[in-house]
């Protein structure tokens, strides 16, 4: 009966503090979090940040195309999912965007890409639901000006910027007027 005992001990401390444990374990992909202004708009943007390189064996790997497979929705970053906010109304790529919280994807392809704005919020990368699409805009897409080995979302001048790799996914960014 004491060993029954002191096993359900054990095994309760364990499962009481294994979540701790697990928090300070660092990420693969870092989180990071992009504010901007826009007109008079605050956005925010919080995703994950992958790299090039396996992060088990250490060898680069091709990212768009391998990966991040072509004609299929992309988590746009790792972990949670993308998380877009603003305060304002904005445009994206010259389509309205309400004030509000949505999650990021996008929809690569060889020659451009579709980000995709979705409505559902607080999920995993991978659970996405496209009846809970809001919208999908065109993004251009061109050569990074050098190669990025970690992902990277940044806003720049009205311009939305999806960079990883030797390729750089664009699309303007406004305020709604």
């Amino acid at each position: 009966m004491k060993l029954i005992q002191s096993t359900l001990v054990v095994l309760t401390a364990f499962a009481l503090t294994s979540p701790l444990i697990a928090e300070e374990k660092p990420r693969v992909s870092p989180q990071d979090t992009v504010n901007a202004t826009v007109g008079d708009a605050k956005i925010t943007i919080v995703y994950g940040r992958p790299y090039t390189k396996d992060p088990k064996s250490g060898e680069k790997r091709k990212i768009w195309g391998g990966l991040v497979p072509y004609d299929k929705v992309w988590r746009l970053g790792a972990n949670e999912a993308t998380a877009l906010t603003t305060d304002k109304d904005i445009t994206i790529g010259g389509t309205a965007i309400a004030a509000g919280a949505y999650t990021l994807f996008l929809l690569p392809t060889e020659g451009a890409a579709k980000l995709i704005v979705n409505k559902q919020t607080g999920q995993w990368g991978t659970k996405y639901d496209e009846k809970q699409d809001l919208v999908r805009i065109d993004m251009k897409k061109q050569a990074a000006d050098k190669p990025v080995d970690q992902f990277t979302i940044a806003v720049d001048g009205g311009v939305l910027k999806l960079t990883w790799e030797d390729v750089q996914y664009t699309a303007t960014i406004a305020a709604k007027k």
